[in-house]
């Protein structure tokens, strides 16, 4: 799979800024006891495989592959609204 310099760059923007801010969350609340570090764990492990899921969605939108089937479908309904007001004139 091609992956531009910018789709990399906003994934990976993504990814960081979401991990960061679960780790500073971490951070502000680590006085608390064993279970709360390890149940803070387990939503980190799992925040994080959403949020990497989250990240391959942007880079799935940003392919030049998709990017020319939603401008397909632009000139596709926007030639069908046209066809469709010039039969109505007639």
């Amino acid at each position: 799979m091609y992956i531009s310099n910018r789709a990399a760059l906003v994934r990976n923007l993504g990814v960081a800024i979401c991990n960061g801010a679960i780790t500073l969350i971490i951070l502000l609340i680590a006085p608390l006891g064993l279970t709360a570090v390890i149940i803070n764990t387990l939503l980190v492990t799992l925040v994080s495989f959403i949020n990497a899921a989250a990240g391959d969605s942007i880079v799935r939108f940003l392919q030049p592959t998709q990017i020319k089937t939603m401008i397909a479908e632009i000139i596709n309904n926007q030639s069908t609204i046209i066809n469709s007001s010039q039969k109505n004139h007639h």
